[in-house]
C-alpha cells in the first residue's frame, strides 16, 4: 500500500507537468549525448519476515540456535524487521526509513525512427536505512542496521519515441557503498563487525521523458535496486559473560549475522536532463 500510494501520486506529479510539456514540445530528435539529474525516494520492501541466524560453532553455516544451558533456546522471544524500541518484541520497533535521494546522470542516446536505444551512468546519494532485531530471553535486544551511503549504476536503455516524449525500459549492473551498524541492550558480552561493505548488484525499471524544449526534458522513472550484502558480521566474545553464557557454550563465541542477504528498494525519481 505505501508503494502504490507513492506510485499514484509520483504518476500525478509527472502528469501534471507532462501535460503542458506535451503541448509544448513535438520535437522526436532523441539522439545525442546528456547530462542531467534526478531526485525522488528509495521505497524499501517489506521486510517483516527477516531474521538474525547465528553461527555458535563457527563452521561458516549461520545454521545453530543459540541455547542456554538448559538447552532452551536464548532467541525464543523472536524477531522484527526494524529497530527495537526496547528490550522485548512487546516494547515495539521502528520501521525502516524510506529515505530521499539525489543523483546525477550521464548518457548517449542512438535513434532509429521511433526506435531510440543507449546508456547512461548514474551516481548518488540515498537516505534509506534498514534495520532487524533479534531479542534474547536476558531480556535484551541486538540491532542490525544497513544504509546506502551511495551507489554508481550503468545501464542500458530501450525505448520509443512519439510526439516530444519517450518511453522506455532500463536495467543494468550497480555498486553500492553499504554502512553497516550494530547496537545491543547486552552489557556483558563483547562485540565487534567486520565493518562496511561493498556490494554489487543490479537495477531495473523504465520511464518516461517529455521535452519541454528542444534541449530540456522532463521525466518520471522507476526502478527496482537490489545489493547483495552478505558480508556483514557480528562476533561475539566474553567479555565479563561467565562461562554459562549462552553465546560462549559451543565454541567460546558466536557470529550473527541477517537472514536476509538483499538490500532492496524501489526508487521512484523525478528526472532532468539536458541533451547536446
Amino acid at each position: 500500500m505505501r508503494i502504490s500510494r507513492i506510485l499514484l501520486i509520483s504518476a500525478a506529479s509527472f502528469a501534471a507537468f507532462a501535460t503542458p510539456a506535451y503541448a509544448q514540445s513535438e520535437d522526436e530528435e532523441w539522439e545525442g549525448a546528456y547530462i542531467g539529474g534526478s531526485f525522488g525516494l528509495g521505497a524499501q520492501n517489506n521486510d517483516r519476515n527477516e531474521t538474525v541466524v547465528f553461527d555458535t560453532n563457527r563452521d561458516g553455516a549461520f545454521d545453530n540456535n543459540v541455547n542456554t544451558v538448559l538447552g532452551a533456546n536464548a532467541f525464543a522471544p523472536g524477531f522484527c524487521g526494524g529497530a527495537s524500541a526496547g528490550v522485548a518484541p512487546t516494547d515495539g520497533c521502528r520501521s525502516d526509513k524510506d529515505g530521499y535521494e539525489y543523483n546525477i546522470r550521464a548518457g548517449y542516446d542512438v535513434q532509429s525512427g521511433n526506435i531510440v536505444y543507449g546508456f547512461l551512468l548514474e551516481g548518488g546519494k540515498s537516505e534509506s536505512r534498514d534495520s532487524v532485531t533479534a531479542f534474547s530471553s536476558t531480556p535484551a535486544a541486538y540491532t542490525l542496521t544497513r544504509e546506502l551511503d551511495y551507489s554508481v549504476q550503468a545501464r542500458a536503455r530501450l525505448g520509443y519515441a512519439a510526439r516530444g516524449a519517450l518511453f522506455y525500459a532500463t536495467g543494468g549492473a550497480a555498486y553500492g557503498k553499504i554502512e553497516n551498524s550494530f547496537s545491543t541492550t547486552n552489557g556483558v558480552n563483547a562485540f565487534t563487525d567486520n565493518g562496511n561493505s561493498n556490494s554489487w548488484g543490479y537495477s531495473y525499471g523504465g520511464g518516461a521523458e517529455v521535452k519541454i524544449a528542444r534541449n530540456f526534458s522532463l521525466g518520471l522513472e522507476y526502478l527496482y535496486t537490489n545489493f547483495v550484502d552478505d558480508d556483514y558480521v557480528v562476533s561475539v566474545g566474553p567479555g565479563t559473560a561467565p562461562a554459562t553464557n549462552p553465546f560462549l557454550l559451543a565454541s567460546g563465541g558466536t557470529d550473527m549475522r541477517r537472514s536476509d542477504s538483499d538490500f532492496d528498494m524501489h526508487n521512484i525519481r523525478l528526472t532532468a536532463s539536458f541533451r547536446f
